[in-house]
């Protein structure tokens, strides 16, 4: 008699496998379109009914995701989106694709994870896998989510892993509207708890992406996508640290960065900006800090790293103080900022740990009179963190002739930054927009 490993595997081969994911934002969704597009019949789980209703008439509620895409999963009849999780015990792969943030003291908010798990828990049954996708310090799906299904005794009998049901971590490596790669096209790292659950996982995968890579623990997994993480906030601070001291210098950093990246090895360019955004690289290091402190480890240079990053929008403020203190003669307090960019960077409308909602809320605090402009947000929604309650201002000649300084936050494509030039009274340019496009002016300052 086939176990329940050799039924899996023969219904991925089939297409006869039904997937479930739970959480449909950046992450989850474009998994959905994978797998639809590959003809597996795909559940969409979300506590958000707006969303569920969005994606059921076929349309996106993300910039950077096809309309028309999501209107071809629904049409085929392969694609439907639900609030319903007891629908969990319909599906044989369960993938969980929930936020991981961190509390108000840096440590990881584990609170989406857990409570996801114990619905899952609620109606876990012989033969599934649940994968968790979501990004978090090693251990996690090894110390929470196995005891939880483990123990969750199914008709009275306690669950085997690898046996009865499977168990695996796989890293998120979505980059937004990245022009050159896609959920397809990226490698993906599996770790299984067992031989057998990283079998079964990798098989999956192996389905909807170019290339999976094993590795030998879920652990393994989960701290690659902490180590590809923290080596970018690493180098990113070091841009941000180099770019205060050579300011001092009257060195401009994006020249230096210019000139150095024309060495064929050894060298890969990072860029200063005015704080760090996403999801991934301002939250990830904590959770590896936190973790290293059960092991006796004091993470210093990870945190100095994070350190760094996390004063980049007071250095903005800094800078707007001076240059409004030596070309307007006049201080922070009631001046008129016109911030240019809502989301955390270009051409996206993702606006998660954007370093504008740090700018405004400082800004407020100092009693300045903040907008903004973002062709991509046109409103600030209320987030765990920040409630503006703020919409995108029309960009006028009028507008922006009103305001002492347009800050540049993101510098998104679609923006006429010649003609924000030529109106503005002054500029504070966070990103080089205006150098990368040779427009020089008096009036603009990089920070």
């Amino acid at each position: 008699m086939a176990g329940f490993k050799e039924i899996f595997l023969e219904k991925i081969n089939s297409k006869e496998i039904k997937i479930g994911i739970i959480g449909l934002g950046y992450v989850g969704l474009p998994l959905v379109l994978e797998f639809t597009s590959k003809g597996f019949y795909t559940f969409g789980f979300d506590i958000d009914v707006s969303k569920i209703s969005i994606l059921n008439t076929g349309k996106s509620y993300i910039k950077h995701i096809s309309g028309e895409k999501i209107d071809k999963a629904v049409k085929s009849g392969k694609f439907v989106a639900t609030s319903d999780f007891s629908r969990l015990s319909e599906v044989d792969t369960i993938i969980i694709c929930v936020p991981t943030p961190l509390t108000e003291n840096r440590e990881p908010d584990m609170t989406y994870i857990i409570s996801t798990s114990e619905e899952i828990r609620k109606y876990l049954r012989k033969g599934q896998l649940i994968i968790l996708e979501s990004t978090t310090y090693p251990g996690t799906t090894e110390e929470i989510l196995l005891p939880m299904f483990e123990n969750s005794q199914l008709q009275n009998v306690t669950l085997k892993v690898g046996e009865d049901f499977f168990l695996a971590f796989s890293p998120e490596r979505e980059d937004p509207n990245n022009p050159d790669y896609s959920t397809s096209t990226i490698p993906k790292v599996v770790g299984g708890i067992t031989e057998n659950c990283l079998e079964v996982a990798a098989a999956l995968y192996d389905q909807i992406i170019i290339k999976t890579v094993k590795v030998s623990s879920a652990r393994a997994a989960e701290a690659t996508k902490l180590l590809e993480n923290i080596y970018r906030s690493v180098n990113i601070a070091l841009v941000n640290e180099l770019k205060m001291i050579f300011d001092r210098m009257d060195i401009d950093i994006w020249e230096v960065i210019e000139a150095a990246k024309t060495k064929p090895f050894g060298y890969h360019p990072f860029y200063p900006g005015p704080g760090l955004g996403g999801h991934c690289i301002p939250i990830d290091p904590f959770y590896l800090s936190w973790k290293a402190k059960e092991y006796d480890v004091n993470t210093k240079f990870i945190e100095l790293a994070g350190e760094i990053n996390t004063f980049q929008p007071y250095y903005v403020v800094e800078k707007l103080i001076d240059l409004l203190s030596n070309q307007k003669k006049c201080s922070l307090k009631g001046a008129k900022i016109l911030i240019l960019g809502a989301a955390y960077k270009k051409n996206i409308d993702d606006m998660r740990e954007s370093p504008t909602l740090k700018l405004i809320e400082i800004l407020h605090r100092k009693m300045a009179f903040v907008e903004y402009y973002d062709p991509y947000v046109p409103s600030l929604l209320k987030s765990r963190k920040y409630n503006f309650n703020m919409t995108s201002i029309e960009l006028t000649k009028e507008n922006l002739k009103s305001y002492d300084v347009v800050l540049i936050s993101a510098d998104h494509d679609s923006v006429d930054y010649k003609f924000v030039a030529d109106n503005a009274n002054l500029i504070l340019d966070t990103r080089n927009v205006f150098g990368r496009l040779g427009i020089k002016s008096s009036k603009i300052l990089k920070a």
